[in-house]
C-alpha cells in the first residue's frame, strides 16, 4: 500500500502524521525491536473506515489491527507486547 512507512510485521498500525500517541506509540515499538505496518489514515480513506469500524465511527489513532482481526485503540507497549505474545502461542 503506498503511503505507508513500513511494511513489516503482523500488527498494522493506522495513524496520522500529527498525532502525538502515534509517534510515541512507535519509537516504543522501535525501541522495543517489535515490527509494524503503519498506515496514514489521512492519506487512505479506506484505513480510515477501518479505524472507524472498530471506534464506534471514530477516527481514533493510534489503533493497532493483528493478525486475528481484533483491534486496540491506543495501546501501551507492554499491552502490544502482551497481545503479540498471545497470538505467538
Amino acid at each position: 500500500m503506498t503511503g505507508t512507512t513500513r511494511d513489516t510485521g503482523t500488527v498494522t498500525m493506522y495513524s496520522t502524521p500529527w498525532c502525538g500517541y502515534c509517534h510515541r506509540l512507535k519509537s516504543q515499538l522501535d525501541r522495543e525491536g517489535i515490527a509494524y505496518s503503519e498506515v496514514d489514515i489521512e492519506e487512505h480513506p479506506e484505513a480510515a473506515a477501518i479505524v472507524e469500524s472498530v471506534n464506534n465511527g471514530n477516527q481514533t489513532v493510534p489503533t493497532l489491527v493483528y493478525s486475528d482481526g481484533s483491534a486496540q485503540t491506543n495501546p501501551s507497549v507492554i499491552q502490544v507486547k502482551e497481545k503479540l505474545a498471545a497470538l505467538a502461542s
